[in-house]
Parts: C-alpha cells; sequence; structure tokens
C-alpha cells in the first residue's frame, strides 16, 4: 500500500484497535488459476504477538478455502469510514483557490499465511466467540447455545474456520492532515453539514491524534 508519511500510521496498538472495530473483512489470496477475494468478519487475537491472529471461518463450499497457496502470502483488508472531500470546504479555495478534490479514507492491511481448519470443538468455538462479540451490544443477545445442540453442530458441517497469524500489519490514516489547520477545520465542518458525521469525526480525530 502506498503510504505517505502524512497518513502512515505505524502504531500496533492504533491498527488493533481499527480492527476491533471494523466489521466486513476483505481476505485476497493467490491461487493455482489466479486471485480469488472473500469478504468475512474476522476477529482479532493479540497472540502471537506483536501483531496477533485474524481468525473466522468461510463456507466450505468457498474455493478460497482450499485454494490458497500456502507459498503466498494471503492479504487482508480493513477499511473505515470514507467520502469524497470538496474543494469547496477549505479556507483555501477562498484565499487563492488552488485546490483540488481529494478521497479520506482509512485502511488497515495485514499479511499472513491463511490456515483452514474444520475440527467441530475450535469451529464452534470461533462460532460462538463471533456471535457473543457481535451481540453484545444488544439489550437480550442471542447465544449460539439458544438454538438446538444437534442443528448448530449440522450448520458447522458446512463451515471452515480459517486463521492467519499476521507477520506484517500497515495503516493509513488519509483524513487531511496534509492540509492547514483552516482547512482540516473546514473539512470537518462541512461534513458534518453534509450529514457525513462518521467521516467528519475521523477528520476531527485524526487531527488531534
Amino acid at each position: 500500500m502506498y503510504i505517505p508519511a502524512h497518513f502512515n500510521e505505524p502504531r500496533t496498538d492504533v491498527l488493533h484497535d481499527f480492527i476491533r472495530a471494523s466489521g466486513l473483512a476483505t481476505l485476497v489470496s493467490m491461487t493455482a488459476d489466479g486471485m480469488i477475494a472473500s469478504h468475512a468478519p474476522l476477529m482479532l487475537d493479540p497472540e502471537p504477538g506483536p501483531y496477533g491472529t485474524l481468525i473466522g471461518h468461510l463456507a466450505k463450499a468457498n474455493p478460497h478455502a482450499g485454494a490458497a497457496l500456502d507459498s503466498v502470502r494471503t492479504l487482508v483488508i480493513f477499511q473505515g469510514p470514507d467520502g469524497y472531500i470538496t474543494p469547496s470546504y477549505y479556507a483555501a479555495k477562498k484565499e487563492h483557490g488552488k485546490v483540488v478534490p481529494t478521497w479520506n479514507y482509512t485502511a488497515v492491511h495485514a499479511y499472513g499465511t491463511l490456515e483452514v481448519f474444520d475440527d467441530p470443538d475450535r469451529l464452534l468455538a470461533v462460532v460462538t466467540r463471533l456471535t457473543d462479540r457481535h451481540e453484545a451490544s444488544r439489550a437480550k443477545p442471542w447465544a449460539v447455545s439458544d438454538a438446538p445442540a444437534d442443528f448448530v453442530h449440522g450448520m458447522l458441517r458446512g463451515i471452515v474456520g480459517i486463521a492467519l497469524p499476521i507477520v506484517r500489519l500497515e495503516g493509513k490514516i488519509k483524513m487531511s492532515q496534509n492540509r492547514p489547520a483552516a482547512d482540516i477545520a473546514g473539512v470537518v465542518e462541512g461534513l458534518r453539514e453534509d450529514g457525513q458525521d462518521a467521516l467528519s469525526r475521523a477528520v476531527n480525530q485524526a487531527a488531534g491524534s
């Protein structure tokens, strides 16, 4: 990933927090027939350090599950709020007009060798942990144990677990940090006025980090 110095985020704890807060991840692997991509929610285990391990599952019928080459690292992409930044947000537009549009976004890339497993107990643990994570904010969380055990085990036969020990981790936070303070303030306010609250908060947070 191309990361100019303004937008580089090297802190592992910040990147870990971003991964934990993310929803869907994109897995990209090389196979004997070329590249393949899949989309799946993943969770992060902090071990082994320093980068941890990504864990999730794929449908057993997904060719990604058996085709990823061990000799080539898989790339996992996490993305946050993104959006178009109009030059009209900038104070510099009124001052000299020498401004152009851009796109703000955050991306974290994790690399490692993809492990695929089908052990029922390990699979159940992964599914349970993923479910508990995403149900935690609900007033009455649903649990895997709420479903009949024989039904759950039948569903487990249709998936495989995946684990990716991270050997390389990089992050890019492109949130107008290369602009003067007045322009950043204009972006924060402009995005808020345009109803892009999540992106406005991300720009404001990056400015204070």
